[in-house]
């Protein structure tokens, strides 16, 4: 039987979280701390997806000679690990906080090239575990040697097998899928990726919105452009909403667009007006800001978060 959620996750990552009063570019830094996490968007989108509450399995690859911190995350979470090992190490992604700023510098590895059985192995646990009714999650980059149609691809077989597909994806993978013939009913791009396939600046929110616009007329049912401290832009064919996120303490931002993915997903799983959608998933960031890694505290609490927030129409 189809889990209701299903992620993949063919690029993850061990996030390394170093933590330093204050990030000094060219001199000595003494960390005060260092946090690791499995990591990975799919992942972390699986990981708040658990602590809603809701099923989830977790599909792509991981390297087995390091595989304990992801074996361990899926065990805690309750998560239905059908991630294929591969030779090799998982990648290892440094994040620098800066607790003065409350900036954190991302140093993303590469991460290694899969060989094609491992790959066909990967997208057949994929699509085993997708059905009628499952709300798929693709998201993250590609390892080097896959083409960046590979979303795209995925988007159309999974439509067919009767997914709801959530992409969040940037750079050619996104433009590929943004170009194909079947379209997923949700995308998240932040501002950066969202110009970056507009081909220009993105200056205001009403040229924000006009791109997105342009998304849903593609026959995407909703464009989400998360514009950090901002809040985030939710459109669809027949509405636009702004949230505004509230004033929080921020323990570490690192998953915090992930968490909104899976807010995302959890809301149109549960088929939510645009309002409390774009509310839940706004809330689903908040609450994982608040926390090192990507974990929420709880239901209740990310609940009680939506509840003090207002979706704001936008003409």
């Amino acid at each position: 039987m189809a889990a209701p959620f299903v992620t993949l996750s063919l690029n993850p990552a061990i996030d390394q979280t170093v933590v330093l009063d204050a990030l000094l570019p060219g001199a000595v830094n003494l960390a005060r701390d260092s946090l690791r996490h499995a990591g990975g968007k799919g992942i972390n989108v699986a990981a708040c997806l658990a602590d809603w509450g809701a099923p989830v399995t977790a599909t792509g690859l991981l390297g087995e000679a390091n595989d304990a911190p992801f074996r361990a995350l899926f065990a805690d979470r309750g998560i239905v690990d059908h991630c294929i090992r591969i030779p090799g190490e998982t990648r290892t992604n440094i994040k620098l906080l800066d607790q003065a700023k409350g900036d954190t510098t991302d140093i993303n590895l590469p991460g290694s090239a899969p060989s094609p059985e491992a790959l066909d192995l990967a997208l057949a646990a994929l699509h085993a575990a997708t059905g009628p009714g499952t709300t798929a999650v693709l998201s993250g980059s590609l390892p080097p040697g896959l083409a960046a149609e590979t979303y795209a691809d995925l988007t159309g077989l999974l439509v067919e097998q009767g997914a709801r597909v959530v992409v969040d994806a940037s750079g050619a993978a996104l433009s590929a899928v943004l170009a194909g013939p079947v379209m997923p009913q949700a995308v998240k791009p932040n501002r950066h990726e969202l110009e970056g396939w507009a081909g220009h600046a993105l200056p205001d929110r009403a040229a924000l919105v006009a791109v997105a616009r342009a998304l849903v007329a593609r026959g995407i049912g909703l464009v989400t452009v998360s514009l950090g401290a901002e809040g985030a832009l939710f459109v669809t064919a027949a509405a636009v909403v702004l949230v505004r996120p509230p004033a929080i303490a921020v323990a570490s931002s690192v998953g915090a667009g992930d968490a909104m993915v899976a807010g995302i997903a959890a809301g149109l799983a549960e088929e939510l007006p645009l309002p409390a959608l774009a509310c839940r998933a706004t809330a689903f960031a908040a609450a994982k800001l608040q926390r090192p890694g990507a974990q929420l505290p709880g239901r209740a609490a990310v609940e009680a978060i939506a509840a003090g927030l207002r979706a704001e129409p936008l003409g």
